[in-house]
């Protein structure tokens, strides 16, 4: 099944871009004379649009895939623990994104930028160690 290996993949490094762009692109708006502009009416904001439409449904994807991996394979060691302990992190990171998106428009800015930074670095420290659990791991 290497197809759903790439899919996986694909969906992981998907949603990984996504967990970075989108707390830098809250902090952003976060910015002061950015929150005097608003969010333009009648069109979902960019924000809302990736977090909903593109970040949610590629993390629905890669767990999903992930998941039907270690189905499939049967695999079951301290590495992957760890690695799926690393993934929660980053549902975490995804939720805290969700978050902090709802507070701006919700037009309650402060800690926005302070959150962003955070959430960012917490989802990068556990992609990080998601890639080093994968290079470490035993060969099937």
């Amino acid at each position: 099944m290497p197809w759903l290996k790439f899919l996986h993949i694909i969906a992981l490094v998907s949603w990984c871009g996504l967990l970075l762009y989108l707390p830098a692109l809250l902090r952003q708006l976060a910015r002061p004379e950015r929150l005097a502009q608003g969010f333009s009416p009648g069109a979902p904001p960019l924000p809302r649009l990736l977090f909903n439409g593109l970040a949610s449904p590629v993390a629905l994807l890669a767990i999903a895939s992930g998941t039907l991996l270690f189905l499939l394979h049967g695999v079951v060691d301290t590495w992957l623990v760890l690695k799926l302990l690393a993934v929660s992190v980053m549902v975490l990171a995804h939720g805290l994104c969700g978050w902090l998106l709802l507070r701006l428009e919700q037009g309650r800015p402060r800690g926005v930028a302070a959150g962003s930074l955070l959430t960012a670095g917490v989802a990068g420290v556990a992609m990080l160690a998601v890639v080093g659990l994968v290079l470490a791991k035993p060969a099937l």
